[in-house]
């Protein structure tokens, strides 16, 4: 019995219309697609216009005929009640509903009409297909946040339930936690590995420390598949290590889609049949491939409500090697509220400060996670949790080293915890600043 597509299919979600209509895009030549992008662009652009009051307010006075002069939607533009971005005919009964994790720091209430949430369904799992995972048969071991009140926590079971999986609390990441996922590994034939990065790479540096490859512990285990974080190399060969597995890398948005999937050549392959993906400059033009820029992405089919030229609020580059059915997704660098401002006025990417960071701060192993936060213009915080506190030369060495990546003037902190907080989603933010980039 196919259950998840079951489970789908009595939500409303037509999942095999879905299918069917991917495997149509996909099949077609790559002169049938590019007209297919261009009409479907068309296509969804006039019918917000026509019958959405908050976009048909977006575009007045717009030539809608020049794609490029048609305005960017940011998250603070629908920040409003759902009621006033919705398409007349639809309601809260009759699409699918969901909240943004507020990572970008602009959380907001959006939805999709339930055939476009089918082709969100219909994408992710034709790109897990790439290494063998059917949703309908194979297990899957989620390392996601869950509710803690008692009915959003059932609610949350039963859907691991339908969905063949098992969900591990991302919110104890201690050793007494991990010795009981460990033994769920052993009793449970798990075929793949899926979840935030953050508690997955934790948990591979626990079992690191116990001098355990997963696969010999779990033989039926096939690949772990990433996402909602930045997966760095070091913690990739980590994983792959302690696993005994390939890492997948997965970028997604719950507002529009599946945006990128890493193939089995190792390319974060764009989602080109349900999205059209743009990377543009401060003025809102499109740059070259190899250029980076504000990922600005097209939702092709949402109905619901308008997701065209939607700033996503990240920073990416596009590979010269890309194509229009086939774009390929150099680089992540991270999301636009992500900047720090440096005393001279000089902008970096926040991650810069943690990459460095990291790459002193994990040596010796004392470390388990920390994050980073700009509290002014030259006085960043370090919070981390480990076993000892950070001795004043390992404090000094990563002073001294984000001085010489950006530049004098800078003083950091550090302070010591038991555990990070995490969104409520279960994410880590691993830099934030709260100085204006404006």
């Amino acid at each position: 019995m196919r259950i998840f597509d079951l489970s789908l299919l009595v939500k409303g979600f037509a999942i095999n219309k879905a299918k069917q209509l991917l495997s149509e895009i996909q099949e077609k030549s790559d002169e049938d697609f590019e007209t297919y992008i261009l009409k479907r662009k068309k296509s969804i652009l006039h019918y917000h216009e026509k019958h959405n009051s908050f976009y048909k307010s977006k575009v007045k006075s717009i030539d809608l005929n020049n794609w490029v002069d048609i305005p960017i939607i940011t998250k603070k533009d629908l920040q409003q009640p759902l009621s006033q971005l919705l398409t007349e005919g639809f309601n809260s009964k009759n699409v699918y509903i969901g909240k943004t994790s507020g990572s970008s720091g602009d959380p907001f209430v959006f939805a999709k009409d339930k055939f476009c949430h089918a082709l969100t369904w219909a994408q992710i799992m034709n790109r897990f297909s790439w290494y063998g995972i059917d949703f309908n048969s194979s297990k899957q071991a989620r390392f996601y946040g869950i509710p803690l009140d008692k009915k959003g926590y059932s609610k949350e079971r039963i859907k691991d339930l339908f969905a063949n999986r098992y969900r591990f609390s991302v919110f104890d990441l201690s050793d007494e936690a991990f010795e009981k996922v460990l033994e769920k590994f052993r009793k449970t034939p798990f075929d793949y590995i899926n979840g935030y990065t953050s508690p997955i790479v934790q948990f591979a540096k626990f079992l690191k420390r116990k001098d355990i490859v997963l696969k010999d512990v779990c033989p039926t285990l096939n690949v772990c598949i990433v996402t909602s974080e930045m997966l760095y190399e070091k913690d990739k060969d980590l994983l792959d290590l302690q696993f005994g597995i390939p890492t997948v890398n997965e970028y997604g948005a719950s507002e529009l889609d599946l945006i990128a999937f890493e193939n089995p050549d190792g390319e974060w392959q764009i989602n080109s049949e349900t999205l059209f993906v743009e990377i543009l400059d401060n003025d809102n033009k499109p740059v070259p491939y190899g250029t980076e820029g504000r990922v600005v992405i097209t939702s092709l089919y949402n109905k619901a409500s308008p997701f065209i030229r939607y700033d996503i609020g990240d920073i990416g580059v596009l590979s010269k090697q890309s194509t229009l059915r086939k774009p390929i997704l150099e680089k992540l660098v991270g999301r636009t509220n992500d900047i720090a401002i440096l005393p001279s006025g000089k902008k970096a990417a926040g991650l810069t400060f943690y990459y460095i960071t990291k790459s002193i701060i994990e040596e010796d192993g004392n470390v388990n996670e920390f994050i980073i936060e700009q509290l002014e213009f030259n006085h960043f915080k370090v919070s981390y949790v480990s076993k000892t506190k950070l001795t004043a030369q390992k404090k000094e060495t990563i002073t001294n080293a984000m001085v010489t990546y950006l530049e004098k003037g800078i003083t950091i902190t550090f302070e010591k915890f038991e555990k990070l907080n995490r969104s409520k989603s279960g994410k880590l933010k691993q830099f934030t600043s709260y100085v204006s980039t404006k």
